[in-house]
């Protein structure tokens, strides 16, 4: 499920597993439509491994970012204490993503 919230005057999302968890968030939208065009584009470009990057912190933990098409970052994971972690985050979205509702919350 998607969650599209509103923060003061800006719009964000997160995508949740089955369980609750958020396994996906986004950067701050000026407009809500704005923020539902990222919804599409992770929906839409959640299968393409192109679209995925890992990357290590400095403190050794991974996280991957979600990319449209242009190169934009369209939505973030939280971060994995490996990169076992991360890949099955990633296969989390791909599952989760592309049928999955969007749920308004204020």
């Amino acid at each position: 499920m998607f969650e599209l919230k509103k923060s003061k005057d800006k719009y964000h999302f997160v995508l949740k597993a089955g369980n609750g968890q958020v396994i996906l968030s986004s950067q701050m939208y000026a407009s809500k439509s704005s923020a539902m065009n990222g919804i599409e584009s992770v929906k839409k470009n959640c299968g393409d491994d192109k679209c995925y990057e890992m990357k290590t912190a400095k403190n050794g933990k991974v996280h991957f970012n979600v990319k449209s098409t242009n190169g934009q970052i369209i939505g973030s994971s939280q971060m994995y204490a490996a990169e076992s972690g991360a890949k099955n985050g990633m296969a989390s979205v791909r599952k989760n993503a592309p049928n999955a509702g969007i749920k308004e919350l204020d």
